[in-house]
């Protein structure tokens, strides 16, 4: 048996690691998309590192007292937080920060670039000490750096954070309070939140509902970045679909319909910023009405109609904003 370490307790990703040689390449069948450690080798790879290089690793459940550095004795589930990130040296840091300043003592930090050319690299190198796994290579797009980090994680719980989003303090903590603390924990595959949408030091406003089928089907009302996906969710639904570039968040959970076993977390957990993809890109209905047809979720006329009204709504917001 491997004995945990807490490498630093400064950091919510080095607080609770066992050391192996062997794991780099070993893969488990408790999870269809788990046990990928590395990335397999890739000639147009520019960088690859982290603490499982170095043969560190996560386990599903820590208890605090079995490392030294560590006092409580309560469980805690591991939490996986993937950011994909190209060329976004200008806000990547304090995205990083907000991860590894965490309270929380079992988080796994992976960070998928698409080979940025910019500065970011040399910000993930500065913190890599604190990043369970990077990696710079091409791909094509989002939705498919996603799919790489939902295979290389190990949490029972998967967050995606922006590379230009930050959680506020004690987030991951007050999720996973929520979640063990639902009566219907043991069932729950998603779980949102409130997020404030801002620009640069200005909030805009608050955005994140409970999740409900009715309202989920016509728009997306839950905020992505404040969000928890058990990883039971892949595995019985897939991956992402690659075809999307914008809503295939959305996609995702449009396949679930009315059986999605959602919870909600009535807190503000993360600063999402208005520059993302999502915030300035008419596609994002077009996407969104060919997933909620896809889905079955509503018919093709409704969703024309809803795809307009979205359109419109949009650009007095915009407006608004300037």
């Amino acid at each position: 048996m491997n004995k945990i370490v807490c490498l630093n307790p400064d950091y919510s990703t080095t607080r609770c690691l066992i050391y192996s040689s062997s794991i780099i390449n070993g893969e488990t069948a408790s999870s269809k998309y788990k046990g990928m450690q590395l990335l397999p080798d890739n000639t147009e790879r520019t960088g690859e590192g982290g603490l499982r290089t170095q043969g560190y690793f996560k386990i599903e459940d820590c208890l605090d007292g079995e490392a030294k550095c560590l006092e409580k004795t309560t469980r805690k589930p591991l939490v996986t937080i993937i950011t994909v990130v190209f060329n976004g040296a200008d806000t990547l840091e304090k995205t990083i920060l907000s991860v590894i300043s965490q309270s929380y003592t079992n988080i796994e930090y992976i960070i998928i670039d698409g080979g940025s050319t910019d500065g970011t690299i040399d910000i993930i190198r500065k913190h890599e000490h604190a990043i369970d796994y990077w990696v710079s290579e091409p791909d094509t797009g989002i939705y498919d750096a996603w799919n790489k980090g939902v295979r290389l994680s190990n949490g029972e719980w998967i967050a995606f954070l922006g590379a230009d989003d930050s959680y506020l303090e004690e987030a991951i903590n007050a999720y996973i309070d929520s979640i063990l603390s639902n009566e219907n924990s043991s069932v729950l595959e998603y779980v949102s939140s409130r997020v404030n949408l801002i620009n640069g030091t200005r909030t805009l406003r608050v955005i994140g509902a409970p999740w409900n089928w009715k309202v989920f089907r016509k728009y997306m009302n839950v905020a992505h970045i404040g969000s928890f996906h058990h990883r039971a969710i892949f595995d019985k639904y897939g991956l992402y679909d690659t075809t999307y570039k914008i809503c295939g968040d959305y996609e995702l959970l449009l396949r679930a319909k009315s059986a999605l076993r959602a919870g909600y977390l009535e807190k503000i957990t993360a600063n999402m910023e208005i520059g993302g993809k999502s915030n300035n890109n008419v596609l994002t209905f077009s996407e969104a009405s060919r997933a909620k047809i896809k889905s079955g979720g509503r018919n093709r006329v409704v969703s024309q109609i809803e795809k307009i009204m979205a359109i419109l709504k949009w650009k007095a917001r915009t407006y608004l904003w300037q």
